[in-house]
This record gives structure tokens, sequence and C-alpha cells, in this order.
């Protein structure tokens, strides 16, 4: 076992592999992937909700062979969970996307691709057999969405992930202080960075620069040194509403999933127009600074779409107790983002793999202590009403 397997299979919590992450990476790399927008109070009140939610254990009950499996998307999953899509990942790791759509495989869980991703949309395909989403950022540009569209469908992805909370990007400060932008210019500070996280920093050379290799030729001012949100930001399409949905809906001809929903309003209108799933999240914090918590909003959200699409959630997700939690929510499956690619900045693949090792031990675990021998049969009832 080398040390790296061996560092690996100490950590016993998400936070544990958090803490390899921050070690290994440069700290402008690991801030990039720990922030939030401005002051961050969403990015700390979408852990704080999944933290203040208690559970009622049931007892006397059967829960020797715990059963975390669920439906998403009206398809077999082995677990409750989707690796939700992140955008330049191979900063924590060469090769971060294919570690974390491969470990996705390995569990029997959809891996969802960014638009912002730094491998193409068919060499993923090609590389992984499982069950694969494309996410779209609504470019402005209409026939660059439609060219995504199209290899997405060509390379017989599952499902379209539409992302509507994004008509800007947001202010993340911690990425304006420190630099981090695409393409990457390297200051004197940076170099130093790296040159104090040697294997940080040689995976990166040999790996190369990142690059948006989806957009390539699409967003225009390629040599603009944006940071990443802003370089995103400024080319979306801030007008997209509903009627783009509707005409999307139209357009794909597998699942639809509409991502970045927290009015209930919203999930209502947009669960009329057909789309297979209402995807709540607040981007991790990362947008608007102040937004609700994601699991505040998911019941709101879960009754206002009765039962006509799916309800996924992510943002704050560090527990496999989560996942119960949002169960009890309403949700049928969470997204992992933060949990997953601290994994892969502590140890590649491998490091996935152990988080999600870790996730699905603490849900069943879970399972057993609060009575539940089945997670699709969780509901409300198992959580403590006076807390809220």
């Amino acid at each position: 076992m080398s040390s790296l397997e061996r560092a690996l299979a100490r950590a016993v919590s998400v936070e544990d592999l958090r803490r390899m992450a921050r070690r290994r990476l440069p700290r402008l790399v690991f801030e990039f992937i720990d922030g939030g927008a401005e002051d961050e109070l969403t990015l700390a009140d979408n852990r704080a909700a999944f933290e203040r939610r208690r559970l009622v254990p049931r007892v006397l009950v059967d829960v020797s062979a715990p059963d975390p499996s669920a439906a998403i998307l009206g398809r077999a999953s082995a677990l409750p969970f989707v690796i939700a899509p992140m955008g330049s990942c191979t900063l924590a790791w060469p090769g971060a996307d294919l570690a974390l759509a491969r470990a996705a495989a390995a569990h029997g869980i959809p891996f969802a691709l960014s638009t912002m991703a730094t491998i193409g949309i068919e060499q993923l395909a090609e590389a992984v057999p499982g069950r694969l989403w494309f996410q779209l950022y609504v470019l402005r540009n209409p026939d660059a969405n439609a060219r995504l569209v199209a290899r997405a469908e060509a390379a017989g992805y599952e499902a379209l992930v539409v992302t509507v909370d994004l008509p800007a990007g947001g202010k993340r400060e911690r990425d304006l202080r420190n630099g981090i932008a695409i393409p990457l210019r390297l200051s004197g500070r940076h170099l130093i960075e790296g040159a104090t996280h040697p294997k940080w920093a040689l995976g990166m050379l040999r790996g190369g620069m990142p690059e948006f290799v989806n957009v390539r030729g699409l967003l225009g001012d390629e040599g603009a040194g944006l940071t990443i949100a802003a370089r995103v930001g400024q080319n979306l399409d801030a007008a997209f509403g509903f009627d783009d949905v509707a005409r999307l809906r139209e357009r794909w001809p597998r699942k639809l999933v509409v991502k970045g929903v927290l009015h209930a309003g919203d999930a209502a209108r947009i669960a009329s127009l057909g789309v297979d799933a209402v995807w709540v999240s607040n981007h991790g914090g990362r947008q608007l600074d102040g937004a609700v918590a994601a699991a505040d909003a998911l019941p709101r959200v879960a009754a206002a779409v009765q039962g006509r699409a799916e309800v996924l959630v992510d943002s704050g997700v560090r527990r496999g107790i989560d996942a119960l939690k949002a169960r009890a929510l309403g949700a049928s499956a969470v997204g992992l983002g933060r949990a997953v690619l601290y994994g892969a900045a502590a140890g590649g693949e491998a490091g996935v793999r152990r988080a999600l090792e870790i996730l699905a031990g603490e849900l069943t675990l879970a399972m057993k202590l609060a009575g539940t021998p089945r997670f699709e049969s969780v509901d409300a009832s198992i959580l403590d009403s006076s807390r809220g």
C-alpha cells in the first residue's frame, strides 16, 4: 500500500479529506474550491441548514440490511447521490473530471459533466461507461447552445441539466484577491505557491494549463484573463426564461433537469413545462450571497412540484446523514460537489472513491440508527418538527 493509499484509508470523514486537500493544494487553488461569494453567508448557511435539522429515530425495526438505493430520473441508483457539475476541476488534480466520472460509475451513481469542464463531451463518453449527464450553461450565442446540446445527444448522455441561477457570475472575492483566472496568468506569488507545493505543481506541468475545451472558440476574448466566475458570467444569456426552457424541452429527447431553483413559484412553473427533475441549489453559495440555504428551500419546492417531477438538492452536503435529511425534506437524491472534489484534490480517483465510501457508510449507519430500512420509504415523519 502506497503512502497516499494509507493516508486515504485513515480519512474517516469528508472533513479529513478537506484537510488533506488543503495541505496538498496551493492556497489560491484551495480557496477557489472552498470559497463562496462575498461574505460567504450562504456558503455557511448551507451547512448550518443541514446541521440544525434533527431526526427522531424509530426503534424495534428490522434494519439488519438497510437499502440505500434510490430511483434517480426513473433508473435505479445504488446510492441516492449524483456527482454535481463542477468546472475547472483539473486545478484540484490532473484529469479530475475523468476521475470523478470513473468513481461515480464504480459506485453506480450518475455524474454530471459541466460545460466548463476540462475534458471533452465525447472524450468522457468514450472513456466512462456509467450514467452521464451534461450540464448546460446557457450562452448568449444560441448556435453555441445548439451545438453543445447536439454533441451531448450524439454522445449518448442520459440527461441534460440546464443551470438557470447564473445570469451573471457571482462576486467571489477570494478568487479576485488570489488572481485565479482562465487562462492562468502566473504571477510571482503563484510561482512561489507552486514551488512550495511541488507535487501539485508537477502534476499541473505534466497535464498542461487547464482549458474549457467544450466551449473552445465559443466564448470570445480568449486572452481575457478574467476570474473564472466573471469569464463564465459575461458569456451567459441573462434573458433566458421559461419559454426557453419549454423550447429546450421540445428539443431534447431524453431526461431534462433544471438546476438552480430556490423559489416555490418558479419550481411549480418549471414542473408544468414537463421537465423530469427540479434541482434545488444556490450554486454552493458561490452566486448570490444572502440567498436562502438549499435545505431550507427544499420543502417548499417539493410541495410546489407536487410529484410532477423529481426533486434533487445540493449545496452543503458533507455527511451521509444529510442525504437522509434531504429525503425527509422532499428530495429523491442529493448532489455532491465539494465533498467529492476534496477527495479528488487529496488523491485523484482513489480520493473520490474514498469520499463516496465514507458518505455511503455514514448513510447506511444513519439509516440503521434512525430505524429506516429503506431510503426510498423515508418521509417527513422522521424529522423533529420542533426545530423547523
